[in-house]
Order: structure tokens, then sequence, then C-alpha cells
């Protein structure tokens, strides 16, 4: 490891560059001095410029190409911050419900290159073989498992680790505050069931998960569509206003890295969610999905960290990030917890002890947050690449996206680009894509598209 005077020199070598591009100096595609001549330049050693010019290429600004140097990358625009209204109360689109149909149709195929599905695919990306070790080990010390019923709220060794881990995103919770659900899906789906009723409304983000919109429609409830900035979450404007005129009966959110744009709520707006959500007594589900994949050295605290009285129900799973087919999630109901056991009973009684245990196994004996920075770099860097390639070859006008962690960017194309006609032709070249109609119950987003930076 080099010393604090070394990474303080390749940094500011690192910083120069940045500043050049900045000023212009150095434009896209541009290339960079050698190695050698920038070291002769800067007085600095060869391995500090080589540090330097790799912390550049991690953070997306420079690229290598073989035999040649390092060049600038094509630096892509953001897309511009959303100044939408609020959407009248609705019911989700029959055609918005019938393309999500037809894009998981199309990720199932394996014929088709899959640039939509939001679900990493290789032993690189899941400790399969550990997973896999203390699985065999549990069924061989403890046989009588596979016969065994595990009652809600779950495996009690699992749920330790889980509360264990909480306070990492701003939460105390204890194991008997949580309960263990068949994936993230399930518990959104519970969260709902236990706070709405037939005919109320919904609050989500636009654009949203499309699931969420399926989910909504599946139940009889309608959905009230907020402006949702692409940098900074949701507008908490919006929200305040919403419940001041008691238009929303309960809000379904994702407050960290978002899904499909990739942003997070700072915690200035986490605060004041959680105090409107508590002042005017309507519940919140979190969809905490994403939470420990953020980029930034500290994850930020979840909205229910700052949640008094019980009104925000969060929500998660470990299928992005442990084990995709375990489909093992689970949720804190605060005031709704006893009432989201008997729903969970009744849905779907338990989840499989031989895995929960498993995961609680794993998860004692350490090892899962080497296991997240190894994550969060790679995706990291695969989403600077992935920016670097739509700079590159996408049309002139073409915006997206810069996620604050998971795996997933909103690409907004220019306005004479038909999403759903692309989604077609693309279908037609065995790719799936997932159009940005998708992400509104209204069917807005109609020259966007959602990426999957992760390998499938």
């Amino acid at each position: 490891m080099p010393d604090n005077h070394d990474l303080s020199l390749y940094l500011q070598v690192a910083d120069g560059v940045v500043e050049s591009i900045r000023r212009g100096v150095l434009q896209a595609g541009d290339r960079l001095p050698s190695v050698r001549h920038a070291a002769r330049n800067r007085n600095v050693s060869i391995n500090t410029v080589l540090a330097a010019y790799r912390n550049l290429e991690d953070r997306g600004v420079i690229e290598a190409r073989p035999q040649s140097g390092y060049y600038v990358r094509a630096r892509l625009p953001e897309v511009n911050k959303v100044v939408m209204p609020v959407t009248p109360v609705s019911s989700p689109k029959l055609e918005v419900l019938d393309l999500i149909d037809m894009v998981f149709a199309a990720q199932q195929n394996p014929k088709f290159t899959d640039i939509s599905l939001a679900c990493p695919v290789g032993e690189e990306f899941y400790p399969a073989k550990k997973l896999s070790r203390i699985l065999n080990q549990l069924l061989r010390s403890r046989p009588n498992m596979i016969g065994t019923y595990s009652l809600p709220p779950g495996s009690l060794r699992l749920r330790q680790q889980i509360a264990r881990r909480t306070p990492l995103l701003g939460m105390s919770l204890s194991a008997d505050d949580i309960i263990l659900t068949h994936g993230c899906l399930e518990a959104l789906q519970l969260a709902l069931r236990a706070v709405t009723k037939l005919g109320d409304c919904v609050g989500l983000e636009s654009p949203t998960y499309f699931y969420m919109i399926s989910m909504v429609a599946m139940l009889g409830l309608n959905a009230v569509e907020i402006p949702t900035d692409s940098q900074h979450g949701i507008s908490v404007d919006a929200v305040e206003a919403l419940l001041k005129e008691k238009k929303i009966d309960a809000l379904m959110l994702m407050p960290s890295v978002q899904n499909p744009l990739g942003c997070s709520m700072p915690i200035e707006s986490r605060q004041r969610l959680a105090k409107l959500i508590n002042q005017y007594q309507v519940p919140m589900i979190e969809d905490g999905l994403y939470s420990e994949l953020q980029f930034s050295g500290d994850l930020l605290p979840a909205v229910k960290a700052f949640d008094k009285d019980g009104w925000v129900i969060f929500c998660t799973s470990f299928t992005k990030t442990l084990a995709a087919d375990f489909r093992i999630g689970w949720m804190s109901g605060g005031r709704y917890a006893e009432k989201l056991r008997r729903l969970k009973a009744l849905s779907s009684m338990s989840e499989p002890t031989i895995l929960a245990e498993t995961l609680g196994q794993f998860l004692t004996t350490g090892g899962y947050d080497h296991h997240l920075r190894g994550l969060r770099k790679r995706y990291a860097f695969q989403m600077q690449e992935a920016r670097g390639l739509i700079a590159r070859y996408f049309p002139q006008g073409t915006r997206a996206t810069q996620p604050s962690g998971g795996f997933v960017l909103w690409v907004e194309l220019p306005l004479n680009v038909d999403g759903v006609k692309l989604f077609h032709a693309a279908l037609a070249e065995h790719i799936s894509l997932t159009p940005g109609m998708l992400f509104s119950p209204n069917g807005r987003y109609a020259n966007a598209f959602r990426l999957s930076y992760c390998p499938t």
C-alpha cells in the first residue's frame, strides 16, 4: 500500500487531469501525456502517474487503448431536472401493463441479449462457493432441517444478523422487529396490503420501478405520480402538498439508489419526509433494495431511521447482493408489524429454513462487507464505462443519469425517438431493453429507457 505522501501525490495528479478537462484544456478523445512524460513534467515517479491514471480509469474519466496510451473519455450530459407537475389520480393504463408483460417474456428468452434485467448473473457477483459450502455443512450437521417448518417471522439466526447490520443504515432494530419474506417484492406487496384498501391512492415516484405499477393495479389501487429529480429524488414539496390536501393514502418510494434513475435523496430531504409522514400519519413503504450498493463510503441512512412513530415500513432483500435464487428478503413493519406477520403467514407461511440459516451463517462468519466493497467498485466502474459507450455511440442529444449506486441508469434519447418503437426494433434483433413508458402508470417517458450495466 502507498504511504500517505504517495497517496496524496497520485490524487493530486489525478485531480489535475480532471481540472484540465473541466477547463477545456483536454477534450473528449484527446490523448494524455505518456506515463513517462507526465512523470518527468510533474517531477513524480512513474508509479505515481500510473496510480493516478488507474484512479481516473476507475472513475470513468479516461480510458486505456492497447498500444496507444490513455485518452479522455467522451462525456455524457446528465438528465435534466424534472419539472413535471403532480399527475392526477389514475389507474395504470392497460398498454403499460401489457408492455410490462412483453418485457418479462423477452427477459426469459435465452436467445436474447438482455440489457433490461436488473439482476447480475455470474459467480463473480455472488459468493456462490462459500454459500454452497455452508449449505452442505448445515445439511450434514442438521439433516432434520429439511423436515422442519420455519414459521413467521423466520430464522432467528438470520434475523439477529440482520438486526446487527441495521445501524449501517441509521436504524436500530432488534430481531423481533424483522420479518423474513420471499424477496423484496413479497415484502412490498404485504406492506401495500397492510396499509391500503380498495380504491386508495398511492403516491409513487415518477419514473418508478415498473413492478410497483403492476402491484398498485393488482390491488385495485390508484396511482399518483410525484415529480422525482434525477439527482435528488422525489420532490418533498410535492409530497407535502399532497399530504396537506389529503390526496394520498400511502407512499411507496425508493429513497436510496432509486430504480430506474439511480439517484439518492439527501439526508435533509429524508429527515423532512419522515417528519411529514409522522405529522400527517400517512404510511410510507420504503424500498431499500439497493441501499447497500451505494457507491459512497458511508451509506445514507434510511428514511425509517428518522421515523419516530412507526409509520415507515422498510423492505429489502439479499437477492441483489448475496443469493438471487434464495429469494430471501425482510421487512420491518413499525406500527404495522403484527398485521404484517398475519399477512405473511396467510401469504406464504415462511421461508425455507435451510436457505435462511445458510445466509445467517454467512453473515455470522463475516466477509459480507468485503464482498459489498468489491461489488460497489465493480458497479461504479461499469456505470462509467456504460456512460462512456452511450456518449460515443448514441445520437447527439442523448442524456443519461449518473447513479449513486447499483447497476441501472436512465437514458433519455432525443425527443424525436420513440422508445417503444426502439423496444420492438431491438426485439427483432434479439435484444431486450426496457422502454421508459413502463416506469409511468400514465405512459410517460416515450423517448427514454432503462439500461442495466450488470452482465446477464
